[in-house]
């Protein structure tokens, strides 16, 4: 029983070390429209011999989660620390319930922190800027990566901060904006989805917290014509496993791919299930590498 404890206390102390002595990983608060927010940092070997710039991930996390849960559940730090990049875990707002239940403001969707306005949005332009500001985090290649309420976080940055955010991933998720979406530039885009999964269902329809979720495919064809993608969408593979969609042709370099996975559910393929009732992630993809592959080739 001891090794489990020893493991869980290192994974989440506050100020986590290597063996140079210097802080890696910690959380961090900011100060948005009076509001206290709060974020967990997470800074790879070698950050502070290197001369240049990292990039930075920006891990949003499903609604009733957190930024220590998506690192966690999603094994994103390991991607993080192996590919050298930053990763950023912030929290949603807690609700005001006895279970103080985290969520994202990402339209008409979800619970406390759609129907009381948070502006979730400032909140990621003023931690980029702190962490561009404050760390060697480089604002041309800054990334959004987000779970279901987190996805749609992701897509709602794409639309309001393109000139900040370089390309987006979403996973079992879909676009849930009220207000206009007028991207200033082509924003890439990589979804990832189940089509088992009934929470937020691919083809569309109600699932959690009986909200109607739109279809994928109807939000991947409005982001095509925003991101002014001049061909149509190829099917890249169909199988048992998997079928993989790409949107080529896309204005200033961008693509959007779409992999539709037949196994999983409601869950971030190659991760783990965050509690024993959750959905099985997929196990014929790897979001973090698919992520992260797809991220390396943009920038601002």
């Amino acid at each position: 029983m001891q090794l489990p404890v020893l493991l869980v206390m290192m994974l989440f102390t506050n100020c986590e070390k290597q063996t140079d002595g210097r802080e890696y990983r910690f959380s961090g608060a900011i100060t948005v429209d009076g509001r206290t927010r709060y974020f967990l940092l997470n800074l790879p070997p070698g950050y502070y011999e290197a001369p240049g710039k990292f990039p930075l991930v920006i891990g949003l996390h499903g609604a009733a989660g957190s930024g220590s849960q998506f690192e966690l559940d999603y094994r994103f730090t390991q991607k993080a620390n192996n590919a050298k990049f930053i990763a950023v875990y912030p929290d949603g707002v807690r609700s005001e319930g006895l279970l103080g239940l985290r969520f994202w403001n990402a339209g008409y969707c979800c619970n406390y922190a759609s129907e009381h306005n948070i502006n979730d949005v400032k909140f990621i332009s003023e931690l980029i800027d702190k962490l561009v500001r404050d760390y060697k985090a480089d604002p041309k290649r800054v990334y959004a990566a987000g779970m279901s309420n987190g996805g749609m976080m992701a897509y709602r940055l794409a639309c309001e901060l393109p000139d900040k955010i370089a390309a987006i991933a979403a996973v079992s998720s879909t676009m849930v904006q009220t207000q206009a979406c007028n991207p200033s530039r082509a924003v890439p885009v990589i979804h990832l989805h189940s089509a088992l999964d009934t929470k937020v269902p691919y083809y569309g329809g109600v699932g959690l917290a009986d909200y109607y979720y739109p279809p994928v495919d109807s939000v991947l064809n409005v982001w095509a014509s925003k991101n002014n993608c001049t061909a149509a969408p190829q099917v890249i593979r169909d199988d048992a496993q998997y079928r993989l969609t790409e949107w080529p042709a896309c204005g200033n370099g961008a693509l959007m791919q779409c992999y539709l996975t037949k196994d999983g559910g409601h869950a971030w393929p190659g991760g783990r299930k965050s509690r024993d009732k959750a959905d099985e992630p997929s196990t014929v993809i790897n979001a973090n590498d698919l992520i992260w592959d797809f991220f390396q080739r943009f920038s601002l």
